[in-house]
């Protein structure tokens, strides 16, 4: 019984892994091998690990990192972060990461993403896009941990992705980050029926509801979440979970 990809979206700060809202206030949750563990051991589909201050920071990826968290992941294992040339595409892979994830150099050089789905394969290349709905409801993308605009739509940004030979897009909405109360449908609607490859719809999932809702009505391929997997309660104590497969079953109506 095929349910799509569930994928826990992690965020790296100085080490540490943290949550945000909208972007913003980033709350420590621990430590990241430990967390890998825990994941282990729930069998998840997939874990991606973003660095948030990587590009702001002006910094590499951190490479001895990285290939702790490679060495214990069981899982495929994807990365972003301050990526922006070919060789440090090529270190990441080469330390067992399966999938990079190109954020702000996708927007200042999406000739990169070319050359990049050139060297490594396209299945390998993920392009994520950071999206805030601004004045009159239009989308608009945001680089820079959404920080810096663009002015730049969505749609033609994915179309334009998917042209340049990404794999695959990981679609994130800056208002509906860590708010937990669901995901933007219509936005997700807008980019995935505009593009032929892989949508991974992220920011806002509070419930397996809404996991379903980000695949069934928004018509992603598959849905990642950050607080919905680390967060438990009214008051957002640290817990890491993960849905059964009969929860799956269930929200995905494969199971009454």
């Amino acid at each position: 019984m095929f349910i799509p990809r569930i994928i826990p979206c992690l965020l790296l700060r100085n080490r540490g892994l943290v949550k945000t809202i909208k972007f913003k206030d980033p709350k420590y949750l621990g430590d990241p091998i430990n967390v890998v563990k825990i994941f282990n051991d729930k069998e998840v589909d997939e874990l991606i690990f973003l660095d948030i201050m990587a590009t702001a920071e002006k910094r590499k990826p951190p490479f001895e990192l990285l290939a702790e968290i490679a060495s214990e992941c069981f899982m495929p294992l994807g990365y972003g972060g301050g990526l922006r040339d070919l060789e440090d595409v090529k270190t990441i892979l080469n330390l067992g990461v399966e999938k990079v994830c190109i954020n702000s150099y996708a927007v200042e050089n999406p000739s990169f993403i070319h050359a990049a789905a050139d060297f490594a394969g396209s299945q390998s290349i993920v392009v994520s896009i950071d999206v805030r709905r601004g004045r009159f409801d239009k989308y608009r993308v945001f680089t820079h941990s959404g920080k810096k605009a663009t002015g730049l739509d969505p749609v033609r940004l994915a179309t334009e992705m998917e042209r340049m030979g990404t794999g695959e897009l990981l679609l994130n909405s800056i208002d509906q980050d860590g708010m937990m109360q669901g995901y933007d449908l219509e936005l997700i609607r807008q980019v995935s029926s505009a593009v032929s490859i892989p949508v991974v719809a992220c920011g806002g999932a509070g419930s397996v509801q809404d996991l379903a809702d980000a695949v069934q009505k928004g018509g992603a391929s598959a849905a990642a979440a950050g607080s919905l997997f680390v967060f438990q309660g009214p008051h957002r104590a640290v817990l890491i979970s993960y849905p059964s497969a009969r929860e799956l079953r269930q929200a995905f109506g494969r199971e009454r």
